[in-house]
């Protein structure tokens, strides 16, 4: 019995996604009983990393044979650096634990400027070596300026004070280096509040970000990336009615500068961004933006405990700003609980349940799920 690790070590982007692989052996009159990865090995105790809350919702085993298995993670966070090992048991034996594993150190991006005043030099650093050999993306002023392979980027580094200058990975352009300014601290840059943005189908959501740089804005307006060209959204008819900018008025240098869109559709899931003007500047329209994605709820049932069920408030993304939930019981408000799983004991008539659940979250009770039944999806108390 032999477990291979595909990498020693791998270093993956805050944010991004990691696949850690491994091959495993065993003799052919061996069956494979169980399979999992873990991360700790504490007082011989492994605990299975798809049923670890720190991983909620983040993990799964992508690909499962008898001879290979890969774990995705993703949204990876810098909590997630540790060594990670795979364990098998056969009907006959199991894998010791006691073996070197995949070790992930998760990074982000930084530019560092050096040089002297006419001969400057960026490089997009990170803590450690990134895996896979990326390509690097460059903006200067939030425009597409180059992709190399290398972290470095000098040819025609503007010594200008009002340019600034970010990186990013190919695949990865959501995950960018903060800008920084190659001379001074008064250049053109655009941060937004939050990089993705999860909210309820029908809720209304503000997408804000700021802007530092020496001159004041004469014209400001927010688009959708996916437009071949940049189109304010207030004059798109698509928007009709539900966008605005509330803080419009006081937008001025640095801001913040809000959008605002209300009656939210599956269809306005896509990336937003802030683009502006000063008497002699343009931001450029390349620069990532924020994420939106707009999700219903749907209560999905799954077996528990022996006459128990476990109902999950389900969305296709995790909630902005750690929501709490609301749960109901044939259209009756529980008292608990507030979280996004519920447990219960339900009450079955001639083979069929009688109660009915759903749920919503706070603020927003009136867009709850549909009605589902913990036993039958057909006949219930509705």
């Amino acid at each position: 019995m032999n477990v291979t690790y595909t990498h020693q070590s791998m270093c993956a982007l805050k944010g991004s996604r990691v696949d850690i692989s491994c091959f495993y052996t065993h003799p052919g009159k061996h069956n494979v009983t169980e399979v999992s990865w873990f991360s700790k090995w504490e007082t011989g105790v492994t605990k299975d990393l798809s049923l670890n809350p720190e991983y909620a919702d983040r993990v799964e085993y992508h690909r499962q044979t008898e001879k290979d298995s890969t774990l995705r993670i993703t949204d990876l966070r810098e909590s997630d650096s540790t060594e990670y090992k795979f364990r098998f048991k056969t009907d006959k034996a199991r894998w010791g634990y006691s073996f070197h594993g995949t070790t992930l150190t998760v990074t982000g991006l930084q530019v560092k400027v050096t040089g002297g005043h006419q001969d400057k030099t960026l490089t997009c650093i990170t803590t450690c070596t990134l895996t896979g050999n990326p390509t690097y993306i460059w903006y200067k002023n939030g425009q597409h300026l180059d992709e190399s392979t290398s972290p470095q980027y000098k040819d025609s580094v503007s010594s200008n004070y009002e340019d600034s200058y970010s990186c990013a990975v190919k695949g990865y352009e959501d995950l960018h280096s903060p800008a920084v300014c190659v001379q001074g601290q008064d250049c053109s840059r655009v941060t937004y509040t939050k990089r993705t943005i999860c909210v309820l189908k029908g809720s209304t959501v503000d997408i804000s970000c700021t802007y530092v740089g020496y001159y004041s804005t004469t014209s400001t307006f927010w688009f959708r990336s996916d437009k071949s060209t940049p189109e304010d959204l207030t004059t798109d008819p698509g928007y009709a009615g539900r966008v605005k900018y509330p803080d419009k008025d006081r937008w001025i240098n640095k801001g913040p500068f809000t959008l605002r869109i209300s009656d939210l559709r599956e269809e306005d899931s896509a990336e937003y961004r802030f683009t502006f003007k000063t008497h002699n500047f343009e931001w450029g329209h390349s620069f990532p933006g924020t994420t939106l994605t707009v999700t219903g709820l749907q209560v999905k049932v799954t077996p528990a405990a022996e006459g128990q069920k476990t109902l999950t408030c389900s969305t296709t993304c995790t909630l902005t700003d750690n929501p709490t939930y609301i749960w109901y019981k044939n259209r009756k408000r529980l008292d608990e609980p507030t979280s996004q799983q519920y447990s219960s004991n339900t009450l079955v008539v001639l083979g069929h349940s009688v109660d009915s659940y759903s749920c919503t979250v706070e603020h927003h009770e009136d867009l709850h799920s549909p009605a589902v039944c913990e036993y039958e999806l057909n006949y219930c108390s509705t």
